[in-house]
């Protein structure tokens, strides 16, 4: 039955990207547009927490475009993957994401552009299971049912920690589910453990008690990505320098004041304060510019993907590497 269900899940994946695919030949335009001020508008997607999360909060990023003439417009996503659909089919011009949904998004034919990363996060990402659980560790996963939001980072770290524990892929039963019905699944006892990542993964701890199996460490690198619509990337490489100036600013900021970061960010994001002291105590600093060692990095989870038939086409992750005209 589950091999049926794999098969299925895997005609059914193949279709959607299929699909996307088609529509991004149809609207692979970008999204930057003009109001009759004459402004151009720049699309950035963000998500729950991260470094954006303070740019947006401050403004600061307007203060430095407004005077080029550009606007910014924000839009808030769920995860990675919902936010690199927004991408392919035209909606957003700039955002970012973990390790895995840029490689779903480049095998349904995406056109982006890798352009900048943070460095690894390994702590930042764990496999949970709640804390009265009889699941002990990796190994006792089998036959379980996990919730992990599909094609997202932590995508990669189940089907490592499988793999380093003896386990297959389908030696489980996964349940995907974005991360607030992931997090209703898990409290009500409908999944029995759920792979995620900061802040819900802190929040999770703190508020149940949960206890973590296994998070990045040893396995996976966790990386954060800021990606952008190959269009916007060629006609537009002063913004994304502008962007990425003003991202490394607030990582040197939220580096050395942790304390006031998190007091800041919690009334903007509605997570305590405690929580994002949490997360920030335990994760690394700074932006980098993408290199060819990044993109060896992607083409392993790539190959391992498309080993697992999670993406129905072999991709080079390097085509989508950012190089500017020189």
């Amino acid at each position: 039955m589950k091999s049926k269900l794999n098969k299925f899940m895997l005609i059914s994946l193949t279709l959607f990207l299929f699909l996307l695919s088609a529509c991004t030949n149809q609207n692979s335009t970008e999204k930057v547009s003009n109001d009759k001020s004459g402004s151009t508008t720049i699309h950035i997607g963000y998500q729950k927490f991260g470094s954006l999360n303070f740019l947006k909060a401050k403004g600061t990023l307007e203060k430095k475009l407004e005077p080029l003439g550009y606007k910014v417009e924000w839009t808030e996503f769920p995860g990675g993957p919902q936010l690199l659909e927004a991408l392919n089919v035209g909606s957003l011009d700039f955002g970012h994401t973990g390790e895995a949904p840029p490689i779903f998004a480049q095998a349904a034919g995406a056109p982006l552009v890798y352009f900048a990363n943070e460095p690894a996060n390994q702590k930042g990402e764990g496999i949970l299971v709640p804390k009265d659980s009889d699941i002990k560790s990796i190994k006792d996963l089998k036959g379980k049912k996990v919730a992990l939001n599909k094609g997202s980072n932590v995508h990669y770290l189940l089907v490592r920690a499988l793999e380093e524990n003896g386990l297959k892929y389908e030696d489980i039963e996964t349940a995907f589910l974005p991360p607030a019905d992931a997090r209703a699944a898990f409290e009500k006892g409908a999944v029995d453990a759920w792979v995620i990542w900061d802040p819900f993964l802190a929040e999770a701890q703190r508020q149940t008690g949960a206890r973590i199996l296994a998070d990045g460490t040893g396995l996976v690198n966790n990386r954060e990505f800021f990606l952008a619509s190959k269009t916007f990337a060629g006609k537009h490489p002063k913004v994304l320098e502008i962007l990425i100036e003003e991202l490394g600013k607030e990582e040197q900021w939220v580096k050395n004041n942790q304390s006031e970061a998190a007091e800041f960010l919690a009334p903007q994001i509605g997570i305590d304060k405690e929580t994002l002291e949490v997360v920030l105590g335990r994760r690394a600093f700074g932006i980098e510019q993408i290199t060819k060692e990044r993109m060896k990095d992607q083409q392993e989870i790539a190959d391992k993907f498309f080993e697992l038939q999670l993406i129905p086409t072999e991709i080079n992750t390097s085509e989508a590497q950012w190089k500017p005209k020189k």
